[in-house]
Parts: C-alpha cells; sequence; structure tokens
C-alpha cells in the first residue's frame, strides 16, 4: 500500500506519453461488443466525460485488459500471481477541479459485479490537484488486502460507516475509509467525507479536488478473474 498510491499517480500521469508496453495473454471484450478495449500497460481513453486506464503499475503483475462500453460501464480481466504487493488500479476518473469550499455538492452512484475470491479492494481514490492528499473510500474488499496508517476509529458518513486509517506513503498523505460491510452498490455522499477530513480533523485546508477515481485496486487474480463496473457516476456542483 505504501507504494500503490506514488505508483498510481506517477504512471497515470506519464501514460499518455509512455510507448511502454505491457507482457499480457489474449482476453476479449464482453459478448455485447466493448466500444473500446486494451490490454496495454498503460492503456486509456477518454468516454462521457470519463478517463479509462488499464493502469498496471506494481512489480511482479500478470495479464490484464480492460473493455468499456461507456465511460460509465466497463470492466477488466486480470490475471495476476498470487504473490504479495498491489498490482494494478484499472480505473475511471472524473475530474472535478473544485475548492471544498465551492462544491455543494459531490456523490457517486455505484454498481459492481466482483469475484469471490483473489484479493483486491473496490474503491474510489480521490486526490487534490497538487497530489499531497490521497482520500480512499473503499467499498468492498477480498483476501489478504489491507489500508495503509494507523487505525483512527470509526465514523458515519457518507451514507455509511467506515473505520478511517491515516499514514503517509512517503510522497502523500493518505486517509483510507474501509466500509464496515462489503457493498457491490450503492451511493456515496462523498462531500460530507471530504469537510469532516477539513473542518473536524484539520488533516487539509481548503484544498481544491482534482479527480476522482473508482476502480479495483488488484493485489492477485491467479487463474483470470473478471471485474465489472455495471454502473459508476461521478456528479458534482
Amino acid at each position: 500500500m505504501a507504494t500503490s498510491t506514488l505508483g498510481r499517480v506517477a504512471r497515470a500521469l506519464l501514460a499518455p506519453a509512455l510507448a511502454l508496453g505491457a507482457t499480457v495473454g489474449l482476453a476479449s471484450a464482453p459478448a455485447s461488443a466493448a466500444v473500446w478495449n486494451s490490454c496495454d500497460q498503460w492503456g486509456n481513453t477518454s468516454l462521457n466525460g470519463y478517463t479509462l486506464y488499464n493502469n498496471i503499475w506494481g512489480s511482479g503483475a500478470g495479464s490484464q485488459c480492460v473493455w468499456a462500453n461507456s465511460g460509465t460501464n466497463w470492466g477488466v480481466w486480470a490475471n495476476h500471481p498470487n504473490t504479495g504487493g498491489i498490482k494494478s488500479y484499472p480505473d475511471a476518473k472524473k475530474v472535478v477541479n473544485k475548492p471544498i469550499t465551492s462544491l455543494t455538492s459531490l456523490t457517486s452512484n455505484y454498481n459492481v459485479t466482483v469475484p469471490s475470491s483473489g484479493a483486491y479492494n473496490t474503491s474510489y481514490d480521490i486526490w487534490d490537484t497538487g497530489y499531497k492528499y490521497e482520500v480512499m473510500l473503499w467499498v468492498n474488499k477480498t483476501g489478504a488486502v489491507g489500508p495503509l496508517g494507523t487505525s483512527q476509529g470509526t465514523v458515519t458518513l457518507g451514507g455509511a460507516t467506515w473505520t478511517v486509517y491515516k499514514g503517509n506513503n512517503g510522497s502523500n498523505d493518505v486517509f483510507s475509509f474501509i466500509r464496515s460491510s462489503n457493498s457491490s452498490s450503492g451511493t456515496v455522499n462523498i462531500l460530507p467525507i471530504l469537510k469532516w477530513i477539513k473542518d473536524t480533523k484539520g488533516w487539509f485546508g481548503n484544498v481544491t479536488i482534482g479527480d476522482v477515481q473508482f476502480g479495483y485496486e488488484i493485489t492477485s487474480s491467479s487463474g483470470g478473474l473478471n471485474f465489472t463496473t455495471n454502473n459508476l457516476t461521478v456528479s458534482s456542483s
């Protein structure tokens, strides 16, 4: 976890400029022909106001392919070995670019189909524009995975109860909210969570929220597993 955030940011930012390719196996898009798919290590595209990333960044990664019917309906096939360390974070990103005090709402709806095996979490990854602060919201997790940092107790915010962890990966502060029970669909009211960090805890000031990402932080998926985002919307005003 300590290296995952740095890897995701640095490599996602560099992705369009890199000509690198991953060693990948063959995987096909779903039966309903996808409008886009990629097995490239840094494969990415923009659809309906969302940017999709294949984003295979961790050491020892295996094969992974992403497909999309739209920016809000997409999925991943991944075959990563059963070893330690995060291998990838395939995700969809919505850019907000507003200071917290300028936001009147920031919400998201999600609906996913995820495997019962492997080791991964389904999570939001929210960044300020300076990439100094990272807020992770884990809506479900399976296998031997855990957040960075130390527990700060529990809090009920944004439509769920979370255990909060605070840490630093050497590059930025990380605030992880782990949902008390796994969920495959729901609505998250993100703004109260950000205001709680800012106003109640004072862990950051009136930062400008840049990216709201949603995806799968995969540690292992041996044999090939499917992760499907049936629907995802991020709305702000």
